[in-house]
């Protein structure tokens, strides 16, 4: 898996992805991240990528051209990668009627339609997008490369936008000063679902969202602290009685803190029925 971070401050993103569970998988060579500074693409004397908003309004906005350019150099950089410096790894079908006719599965989660199957993943983080789940990452971990697009300032040209990007993600309803932190979190969520990438690879099948539940509490030694006891199941041995009790207790507790996941559970359920 190698990720692609456009941005303009690419020793925020290393520095904070070059430690721990993500650091050991990239010595190990299990992903590979590479930080992209927007500004190199930026050809003019101060390397400015900002400029006034046409039609008035607060602050800058990132120029089309330099996000272009860069992107175009990744993609450039991947095809090169994989032996292939002729493919049209931008995935850009829409004048291929014959491809439109027959890709039937051009659709991402959130139901956007691509131009293309084989398009490269470009994910723009924004408050716009669609809010980033579980099962957006176990999507995007399916992919050889993803391209993480960071913003600054107001925002990005929308032309550049509506040429690039396939994905805009949101990691929740509030605005940063950047995309930066956002990418992060997508790269770490998915990184984890990168086979080896986690020590025991069975705790990213069984945590929190994965089945559409909160996690159920979990407890370490000692086996009583501060007075509160392990509840005695765990003790037992029995795993059947230990799975129904974690299950039960995932569900009570995704009621009581999430009721929204808790009513599509109930849902989902029904479905399956």
């Amino acid at each position: 898996m190698n990720f692609h971070i456009m941005t303009l401050f690419p020793e925020m993103v290393l520095q904070g992805l070059n430690t721990s569970i993500i650091g050991r998988a990239m010595e190990k060579g299990l992903i590979n991240i590479e930080a992209v500074n927007i500004r190199d693409y930026a050809y003019n004397k101060h390397n400015k990528v900002d400029d006034y908003i046409y039609g008035g309004g607060a602050g800058m906005l990132m120029q089309a051209e330099p996000v272009y350019l860069c992107y175009e150099a990744i993609k450039e950089k991947i095809a090169y990668a994989k032996g292939d410096k002729s493919a049209d790894v931008s995935g850009d079908c829409a004048t291929d009627e014959k491809k439109s006719e027959d890709s039937t599965d051009n659709r991402d989660s959130a139901g956007t339609e691509h131009k293309c199957k084989d398009r490269l993943r470009v994910v723009y983080l924004t408050p716009q997008g669609e809010v980033f789940t579980q099962k957006k990452a176990e999507e995007l971990a399916k992919e050889e490369d993803i391209i993480l697009l960071c913003g600054h300032y107001e925002g990005i040209d929308e032309r550049v936008l509506e040429e690039i990007v396939t994905d805009n993600i949101s990691i929740g309803d509030y605005v940063l000063t950047g995309g930066e932190l956002p990418a992060m979190i997508v790269v770490d969520s998915v990184s984890r679902l990168i086979p080896g990438v986690l020590n025991n690879d069975v705790s990213a099948e069984f945590e929190s969202f994965q089945d559409g539940l909160l996690e159920y509490p979990q407890y370490s030694r000692p086996e009583i602290w501060h007075d509160k006891k392990v509840p005695e199941v765990l003790l037992s041995g029995h795993h059947a009685n230990v799975d129904k009790w974690r299950h039960e207790q995932a569900v009570q507790r995704t009621r009581e803190r999430r009721p929204d996941l808790y009513e599509r559970y109930v849902s989902d359920s029904k479905n399956r029925t």
